[in-house]
């Protein structure tokens, strides 16, 4: 077969978590502020899938997606256990998903990009470790100088913080039925910890 006539790379498995990773990491973007539907990944094809219409009229922020050649399994949810206390805690089985702040509009998903870490949120989808790091875009004009959470004004944080927190919720359950809380927000550091974990679990459980 002609190199013209390539297959396209696997975005989970055939695209790098970058050079730099921790530091500076690919991203492969599935979800951008305008999407009113939720994209993934189908993890055999490759190919973004249409997961569910979103309930509510809460958009994602920022771009969203997730740190190639990572696993969110045993390493990362250890890590989860131990900052909280928690029992029994699990990985959810994806990529580390990130966010990406950005001052340029990226108009749909299914690219890929670079961005450094700067904290986290550290959330749990009932038992399982579910990870929500925030990143930069490199050598953005508005937030690429920003190498820490705390930089990032409050209300954008709280409006991530917020879409995670109902992205899942069903119109109608009340705030008993939610299935989703964040136990706190994590600095850099553990950000690249995180994705150091998360890369260990892929390399064990896919190398």
């Amino acid at each position: 077969m002609s190199t013209l006539h390539r297959l396209q790379s696997h975005p989970w498995h055939g695209i790098s978590a970058g050079d730099r990773a921790p530091d500076v990491v690919n991203v492969f973007v599935e979800l951008v502020p305008t999407d009113t539907v939720k994209y993934e990944v189908d993890k055999d094809s490759g190919h973004l899938k249409l997961d569910r219409p979103l309930q509510f009229s809460s958009l994602c922020p920022s771009p969203y997606g997730f740190i190639p050649r990572t696993w969110c399994k045993d390493r990362v949810a250890a890590m989860a256990a131990a900052a909280t206390g928690r029992q029994g805690v699990v990985g959810d089985g994806d990529p580390i998903d990130i966010c990406v702040l950005t001052e340029r509009p990226i108009n749909h998903g299914s690219i890929i990009l670079r961005a450094r870490p700067i904290g986290g949120l550290r959330l749990f989808d009932r038992h399982e470790a579910d990870d929500k790091l925030i990143g930069v875009l490199v050598n953005d004009p508005a937030y690429g100088a920003y190498t820490e959470l705390s930089q990032v004004p409050r209300p954008l944080v709280d409006r991530l913080r917020h879409y995670f927190l109902t992205y899942k919720q069903l119109p109608g359950a009340s705030g008993a039925g939610a299935v989703c809380e964040i136990t706190d927000e994590y600095d850099a550091a553990t950000a690249r910890q995180v994705i150091r974990s998360a890369m260990e679990d892929y390399g064990a459980g896919f190398a």
